[in-house]
C-alpha cells in the first residue's frame, strides 16, 4: 500500500512525522486525544490535518476506516467558537447510518469542550422534533442532503454564518442522486468558507464537483495501489446466474464465515441472494435503499453484533458501515470500477487480521477483470471452486433482543446490562453489543442464554418501568 500526498498548491504544510502534538490544536482537544489513546495519526490524518487546520480547502481520499472522520472532525472542533450560537459547520453524509456514526465520533472528540451542540438532521426521522432542536440553537449540523435541503427550503435552518462545509463520502452522495440537493444547499451557504471534500474514490464526477466548490484545494490522497498482503484474494469464473449462485453457496459452505458481506450490483439482487442463502440454511439479510429506516436499523444492528452472519448489500447501502473482524467479502458481481473493488475488499483484514475476498465473474465481466489487472499490475488467475460436501451450518453466536425504550426514556447501556446480570440473571460475559436509539434499544446475548435473558428483561424493570422485549 502506497501513501502519497499530492498538493495542488505549493507550500502545503504536510508533516514529516505523525504525532498529534505537532498540530496546532486547542489544548483541550490534545488532552482528550491523549485520554482516548490517540497519539499517532493515520496516513490520511497526517496528510490532511495540517492543511485543514491552516484553513485551506482539502480533498481527502481514503477508504472507510482510514480515519477520515477524525481528520475533518478535529478541524471542525478546533475552529468552533462555542460562545457563538449559530450553525458554524455543516457535515453532509450520504446515509443516516454514516451521519449517526459521524455525530458519535464528533461527540467523542468534543468531550473536553463544554457546551458543544451537535444536531443530526436525516430523512426517515420525524421532522417536527428536528425543528424544535434547531430552535434551541446548534453549532454543528450533521445530516443527509435531502433533509438538510428540506429544512433550508422551509426556513427552519439558517446557514448564513457557516464557516466550514464538509462533504463526507462525496462519491456516494452523487451516486445516490443527491446532486440537486447539494446544489440547492450550496446556493445557501456563504461563498467565503472552508470546504473539505472526503471520498473513498475520486472518479470524474467528483473531480468536477471539487473544481466547482473548492478553492485551490490541497489533495491528501492515501492511494491504495495494491491489496494489503493480509487479504487473500481469489477469483472464480461462472457461466450464468444459476452457476453464480451455486458458486456462492459452495464458497460459503467451504468457509462458513462468522461474518461476511456479499456485494451485489442491484437492490433486486440483494433480496434474491439473501432469500436463496436463507433457504439454504445460512443466516443472511439484505441491505438496500428499499428498506424502511426501522428495518435498516435492525439489519445493521444484528449484523454488527453478530446475530446475523451474512449481509447481502449494494455498494451504496453498505457505505459508512465499519464492521470489526469481518471474515470474508464476496463480490457476487464485479464492481463497476477498480477503486470500488478495492474499497469492497478492504473491508476485510482490518487491524492486521487475516481476511479473505472472493470475486465471481462471467465472460461479460472479463473486461473489468482486465481493468483490475492493469490497475494492480498483476495477472489474476481464475481458480477452481473447492470441492465440498455441504454439512451442518452453525448459527450465529449471538441473538438480538429489542426493547421498547431508548434514549428518550433516559435508558443507558448500563441500565440494560444491570437488568440482565442482576439477581438470577446471566453472566456479564454473555452480553454483547448494546445499541441505543431514540425510542428503542437492542442488546446482543449469547444464543445459549437468550431464553433466560428474554425472561429476565420481560419480568423485571428498567429505570423503574416495565419494558416490553422481543427476540429478533
Amino acid at each position: 500500500m502506497l501513501y502519497n500526498a499530492q498538493p495542488l498548491i505549493t507550500g502545503a504544510p504536510f508533516l514529516t512525522a505523525n504525532d498529534f502534538t505537532q498540530l496546532s490544536l486547542k489544548p483541550e482537544l490534545l488532552k482528550n486525544l491523549d485520554s482516548l489513546g490517540f497519539h499517532q495519526m493515520t496516513p490520511i490524518q497526517a496528510l490532511s490535518l495540517p492543511a485543514v487546520l491552516a484553513g485551506k480547502d482539502v480533498i481527502g481520499q481514503g477508504k472507510t476506516g482510514s480515519g477520515k472522520t477524525a481528520a475533518f472532525g478535529l478541524g471542525v472542533l478546533n475552529r468552533l467558537d462555542v460562545t457563538f450560537w449559530r450553525v458554524q459547520s455543516l457535515v453532509l453524509c450520504p446515509t443516516r447510518e454514516l451521519a449517526d456514526q459521524v455525530t458519535k465520533s464528533l461527540r467523542t472528540l468534543a468531550r473536553t469542550q463544554h457546551n458543544v451542540k451537535i444536531l443530526t438532521l436525516c430523512g426517515g426521522m420525524p421532522f417536527g422534533p428536528q425543528v424544535g432542536s434547531l430552535e434551541h440553537g446548534a453549532h454543528i449540523i450533521v445530516g443527509t442532503p435531502g433533509r438538510v435541503e428540506e429544512h433550508l427550503r422551509k426556513g427552519t435552518l439558517d446557514l448564513g454564518h457557516l464557516s466550514l462545509l464538509v462533504l463526507d463520502e462525496a462519491d456516494r452522495m452523487l451516486d445516490m442522486g443527491f446532486q440537486p440537493s447539494l446544489d440547492a444547499i450550496l446556493e445557501q451557504v456563504p461563498a467565503k468558507r472552508q470546504t473539505l471534500l472526503f471520498s473513498a474514490t475520486y472518479p470524474d464526477h467528483i473531480e468536477k464537483l471539487a473544481n466547482r466548490v473548492l478553492r485551490q484545494p490541497v489533495m491528501a490522497r492515501v492511494a491504495e495501489t495494491e491489496t494489503a498482503p493480509r487479504i487473500e484474494q481469489s477469483f472464480y469464473w461462472v457461466a450464468d446466474s444459476d452457476d453464480r449462485l451455486q458458486a456462492l453457496l459452495t464458497l460459503l459452505h467451504a468457509h462458513l464465515p462468522e461474518s461476511a458481506i456479499v456485494f451485489c450490483r442491484t437492490r433486486e439482487n440483494t433480496f434474491e441472494v439473501a432469500e436463496a442463502l436463507s433457504k439454504a440454511g445460512f443466516s443472511a439479510v439484505a441491505l438496500n435503499g428499499d428498506l424502511e429506516q426501522r428495518q435498516r436499523d435492525q439489519v445493521l444492528v444484528c449484523f454488527a453484533n453478530r446475530s446475523t452472519s451474512i449481509l447481502v448489500a449494494t455498494d451504496v447501502a453498505a457505505r459508512g458501515i465499519d464492521i470489526e473482524a469481518l471474515d470474508l467479502v464476496v463480490n457476487y458481481q464485479m464492481a463497476l470500477d477498480t477503486e470500488v473493488h478495492l474499497h469492497r475488499v478492504g473491508r476485510t483484514g482490518r487491524a492486521d487480521q487475516q481476511g479473505k475476498a472472493f470475486t465471481l465473474f462471467s465472460d461479460g465481466e472479463r473486461h473489468r477483470l482486465a481493468d483490475l489487472e492493469a490497475y494492480l499490475d498483476t495477472h489474476l488467475e481464475a481458480q477452481p471452486l473447492p470441492e465440498v460436501i455441504p454439512g451442518p451450518i452453525p448459527g450465529p453466536a449471538m441473538v438480538t433482543l429489542q426493547l421498547d425504550a431508548g434514549r428518550k426514556q433516559k435508558i443507558r447501556p448500563g441500565d440494560i446490562l444491570g437488568a440482565l446480570t442482576g439477581d438470577g440473571g446471566i453472566d456479564g460475559k454473555a452480553v454483547g453489543k448494546i445499541a441505543l436509539f431514540d425510542q428503542t434499544a437492542f442488546v446482543a446475548v449469547q444464543r445459549s442464554k437468550a431464553k433466560l435473558a428474554l425472561a429476565k428483561l420481560g419480568q423485571g424493570k428498567i429505570k423503574g418501568r416495565s419494558v416490553r422485549v422481543r427476540r429478533l
